[in-house]
């Protein structure tokens, strides 16, 4: 086993192909400052360095200088600024904004003070307070103890009405005969697990939004179900299509159609049977899965069997830019999502 996923490694790093070399390319010429919070993973030091080596960034590592050092010893760090919460001379002025933000929901200055070592609550207040200009976390913890602390100090943007999470899922390098511009958005695989129409239909729109701004895609959107246009009944099917509803209303431009399952949405010759005259089925390129169970399975699929590199889970509707990370990535993915945070920072 332990051979196999060497050999996935190996394959996942020849892969980087034209697509992922254009956004870090975009990135690079932003100059950003990110923050890493995880320096107890190696995966995340060994991106640290590749980031700063790559120009992609510049990045703060947050952990113990001697500790990662020693656990990392062909790691060259130079270039990388590491920061120990708990010697960090701006941790009590973090404290401090923290208790701040958080006073009227109950935090007491004591309990401010002991989140301010912790590396994720710190890195979000660095975040917060204008030290760097994203955050990237999550490769050693839960997607709850990532976000947290960025749903409770910087929140949503203004008017965002939610919080959500995609994966840019980018073709191997050899192509995918259905994937017809090199990547796919995947929305929401990380973060919302059975959203309302209301909320899926929040989700595709800024999901389209993210596919233009960050992928470069002209989006095309697909609300995807068991069912083709009519061809199944259930409760569940009429979630998506009073959130499809909903977001025409919301966008009429949009090129958005469902519901459609999956391979009327990407299959052209499935889509002229299933849904004749849909501009967007067989050539969909935003794929909005109804609820996480669905995206969770689509993307690890997609990553496993079609050998799509799976950047994510990232997130879309932060005041400022904070992304998850899936347990499972890879050093490769983490300078990718780097790429795509410091993209973030110029979103509208």
């Amino acid at each position: 086993m332990a051979g196999f996923d060497k050999r996935a490694e190996e394959m996942s790093q020849a892969q980087e192909n034209s697509f992922l070399k254009a956004i870090k390319e975009r990135a690079a010429a932003l100059n950003k400052r990110i923050v890493l919070c995880e320096g107890e993973d190696s995966r995340v030091v060994k991106a640290a360095a590749a980031a700063v080596q790559e120009g992609v960034a510049k990045i703060t590592l947050l952990g113990n200088l001697q500790q990662i050092r020693q656990a990392n010893p062909d790691v060259d760090l130079t270039g990388v600024d590491v920061v120990d919460p708990a010697t960090s001379e701006k941790r009590k002025e973090y404290a401090e904004l923290l208790y701040s933000l958080r006073k009227n929901k109950g935090m007491t200055e004591e309990e401010a003070d002991k989140l301010s070592y912790d590396n994720t609550y710190f890195g979000v207040l660095m975040l917060k307070a204008g030290d760097v200009d994203g955050l990237v976390s999550g490769a050693c913890h839960s997607t709850a103890n990532t976000l947290r602390p960025g749903l409770q100090i910087v929140k949503a943007a203004p008017g965002v009405p939610l919080v959500s999470s995609y994966f840019l899922m980018i073709a191997p390098e050899q192509g995918n005969v259905y994937c017809e511009d090199g990547a796919y958005i995947y929305s929401d695989c990380g973060l919302n697990e059975n959203p309302t129409s209301e909320q899926l239909a929040e989700i595709a729109l800024i999901s389209a939004k993210t596919a233009k701004q960050i992928a470069g895609l002209e989006p095309r959107v697909a609300m995807l179900s068991f069912s083709t246009k009519g061809s199944a009944k259930h409760a569940d099917i009429d979630k998506v299509t009073a959130a499809l509803a909903l977001a025409k209303e919301k966008n009429p431009a949009l090129a958005i159609d469902g519901e459609l399952q999956l391979d009327a949405a990407i299959v052209p010759s499935v889509a002229k049977s299933k849904a004749p005259g849909s501009k967007v089925a067989g050539h969909a390129n935003v794929l909005i899965f109804p609820d996480l169970d669905a995206g969770n399975i689509g993307y690890k699929l997609t990553e496993r069997l079609g050998g799509f590199m799976a950047v994510g889970p990232l997130c879309q509707g932060f005041a400022k830019p904070i992304n998850d990370l899936s347990r499972g990535c890879k050093a490769e993915d983490i300078v990718a999502a780097v790429a795509i945070t410091a993209l973030q920072t110029q979103l509208q």
